[in-house]
């Protein structure tokens, strides 16, 4: 099977926010602010390595940055991108606001009718 390469930004960070540990990688660094991967680590019952790589699908979506202090490696939360979900359930909201409009309109037609 073919592994496709999504380069779409939207598609990026749904992808990398599907997944329930990076969720949880995402509220800590939002919550407690910048962190050593290590210390993202000691909160999870996987190795090192695994969440080394969860934070790397972090970085390519642009949900986290990393800076280097030293031999440190910070871990910080990127909010912006989050917008670009917002928007595009804005685009769905709407869509549902005029469906559900339109069958008020016309129960309160019935209702008139009756």
């Amino acid at each position: 099977m073919v592994e496709r390469i999504d380069t779409d930004p939207l598609t990026l960070i749904l992808k990398a926010a599907g997944d329930p540990t990076r969720r949880a990688i995402l509220t800590h660094l939002a919550q407690e602010g910048p962190s050593r991967v290590t210390e993202i680590a000691a909160r999870f019952d996987i190795s090192l390595n695994a969440v080394s790589k969860h934070i790397m699908v972090l970085e390519r979506a642009g949900l986290v940055s990393r800076r280097t202090q030293w031999r440190e490696h910070l871990i910080e939360v990127q909010m912006a991108p989050l917008a670009q979900i917002d928007r595009w359930f804005a685009g769905l909201r709407s869509v549902w606001d005029q469906r559900l409009e339109a069958l008020d309109a016309h129960f309160a037609k019935d209702a008139k009718d009756d």
